[in-house]
Parts: structure tokens; C-alpha cells; sequence
């Protein structure tokens, strides 16, 4: 069991996506989707710039992955396909990669596209240099509300549980081990607070 932990740098409910019953990491973090096995933890901490620095936004045990293709065409993750005319929860839907007829990536007028809706290349290319995304049904998402890190995670034997750019990942079992006991008592189950980004509780 590994842990991989970041800074959510922008929290709209999009990266990661904690709707519809699954928390999902579909978009960003290459490294992370690529890397993470089933039974590993993730977990995305507070910026600076909103004052979260050291407080959990989201943690997610994998449990499990899949294409972008077959997570597009899964029934489970309908839902997940974004409409920019529906609530934000639907707004920020990560559901929005698929190959079309010539092979060549299509993605859906969502959060990752141009103002006017057209493709944008450039999170094209970052977003499918790696063709897997997480999936888990055991998470908290608590947006901006998240619990404070105890202090001992961030002073480990000189290691910080929290990232600073990038990602980390290379924590010793022990650490890793007392972490995700003490997520056990934190509470809260599922989506229990908005993103960071949302200026209201409405959608």
C-alpha cells in the first residue's frame, strides 16, 4: 500500500471529481494515474493562496482503474459527463475523453475546454499522455472544509506528508500505516463539503 499525496492547487469539484458516488481522478496528475494500484491511498491537500495549507481536501483509497474509453462508455459513470447547462455538480463533470471514429481523442465541451467550447490541445495532451484514471468507492471529499493534518505526519523522521509541488509518494510503511488510521477517525464519508472554489453551497 503506497500513499500519494499533492496540493489541489484549484478545487472546483472537476480534478478530482467526488459526484454521483465515486470519487475520480480523470484529469491531472499523470504521474499519480499512472503510478497508483488498487488498495493505494491518495490524498490532495490545501493551497496556499486559500489559506488550506496542511488541511485535507479529499482522500481516496483506489479501487479501481480504468481507460479513458471505458470509463466513457461504463453506465456507472453516465452521470459523470459534463453539461455546462446543468448544476455545477453536472458543470464540473470529468467523464469527457473518448477516441472518435478516426482514432484521434475527443473531448467534450466541459471544464478542460475553451471558452467557446472548442477542444483545447493543450489540456488534450496533458490530460491523455496517460490513458488511465482512478476510480474509488471508499473516500471523504471535503472541499473546504477539511480537517487539519496532525502535525506528526508533517514532521515524520524530517518527512512532510503534505506536498509542495508535484507529488510524493516515497513515505515509509509506518508512516503510511499510522496515516491511514488516523483518516479512519476523521469524519465524514463521501461528499461532505463543497469545493473550495464554489462561492455558495447552490448546485
Amino acid at each position: 500500500m503506497r500513499l500519494y499525496s499533492y496540493v489541489v492547487a484549484r478545487d472546483f469539484g472537476f480534478a478530482p471529481n467526488p459526484f454521483h458516488g465515486f470519487c475520480t481522478l480523470a484529469t491531472c496528475k499523470p504521474e499519480i494515474r499512472a503510478r497508483a494500484r488498487i488498495g493505494d491511498w491518495v490524498i490532495g491537500t490545501g493551497s496556499s493562496p486559500r489559506k488550506l495549507v496542511g488541511r485535507l481536501v479529499f482522500a481516496m483509497r483506489v479501487s479501481d482503474a480504468l481507460s479513458f474509453d471505458d470509463y466513457w462508455c461504463d453506465p456507472r459513470f453516465r452521470d459523470k459527463r459534463p453539461n455546462l447547462f446543468g448544476s455545477r455538480m453536472q458543470a464540473y463533470g470529468d467523464n469527457i475523453y473518448h477516441r472518435g471514429g478516426g482514432g484521434d481523442w475527443e473531448q467534450e465541451n466541459s471544464h478542460h475546454s475553451l471558452s467557446d467550447g472548442s477542444p483545447n490541445m493543450l489540456n488534450i495532451v496533458h490530460d491523455t499522455q496517460i490513458d488511465r484514471l482512478l476510480i474509488s468507492d471508499h473516500f471523504t471529499y471535503w472541499g473546504a472544509s477539511g480537517p487539519e493534518i496532525p502535525s506528526r505526519f508533517r514532521e515524520w523522521d524530517g518527512l512532510d506528508v503534505c506536498a509542495v509541488r508535484g507529488h510524493r509518494c516515497r513515505f515509509p510503511a509506518e508512516l503510511v500505516e499510522a496515516f491511514v488510521d488516523w483518516l479512519a477517525t476523521t469524519p465524514g464519508s463521501g461528499y461532505f463539503g463543497r469545493p473550495g472554489e464554489w462561492k455558495s453551497d447552490a448546485g
